[in-house]
């Protein structure tokens, strides 16, 4: 890989602090991209951070389907500046600064993306940010996802996660992802909250649909991967 097409790192200045928060830019084969997605790791004090596996299976998923991503670690964890906290607001406003910094990054349209913790963060970013137009939503916690954010989201929606995942059961985030106006539901065989087994068929359904472009209306609800 050559230029932007490779990973390179990247400080995100927090809006309103002298802090930066550490990111990796991961741009596309191409060399350039239109477009770009911000993806949210899971719960920092449960040891999430953009190192997570599912964290780089949708960056390079993006890679395949020619998005630009920057994916970033949450205030307080790896190299990124402050106390790390599990608390919404200082999600928000860590998603809401990588947004800004890849607004000035790319020139099209934008995804929020997000893992567990990260995807409830991702959809409320996303609500409120009229550049991003798909959201990806991985194995969030019914609990922590905004249903009116959520029915009210213009764009599509895709929301992923395993068969097998307390954490996010699919059933819960089925019923869910039926009130966005333009959803699909994958939910991955013999799979668990952290993707131990079914990574790579996590890698196949996000390549799929980001690859599907921005023609595609509403999809209907839950189906099974394969």
């Amino acid at each position: 890989m050559h230029g932007v097409s490779q990973e390179r790192a990247v400080a995100i200045a927090r809006q309103g602090a002298l802090l930066a928060l550490d990111g990796t830019f991961l741009g596309t084969a191409a060399g350039s991209a239109a477009d770009g997605a911000v993806i949210a790791p899971p719960h920092p004090l449960y040891g999430g951070s953009m190192q997570s596996p599912v964290v780089n299976e949708i960056a390079y998923a993006c890679r395949k389907a020619g998005i630009a991503s920057l994916r970033f670690d949450w205030r307080g964890v790896g190299a990124s500046a402050g106390e790390p906290s599990g608390s919404a607001r200082d999600a928000d406003e860590d998603t809401a600064a990588a947004l800004a910094h890849l607004e000035e990054t790319v020139s099209g349209e934008l995804l929020a993306c997000g893992y567990s913790f990260g995807a409830a963060a991702a959809l409320r970013a996303g609500a409120g940010c009229p550049r991003v137009t798909r959201l990806v939503l991985v194995s969030p916690p019914p609990d922590l996802l905004d249903p009116e954010a959520l029915a009210r989201f213009p764009g599509r929606v895709l929301v992923v996660t395993g068969e097998a995942d307390a954490v996010a059961p699919a059933g819960q985030l089925a019923a869910l992802a039926a009130r966005a106006r333009h959803s699909r539901m994958r939910v991955i065989p013999d799979c668990e909250h952290f993707f131990v087994e079914g990574l790579a068929e996590l890698g196949r359904e996000l390549s799929a649909w980001l690859g599907g472009g921005r023609q595609h209306h509403h999809e209907g609800g839950a189906a099974p991967g394969g």
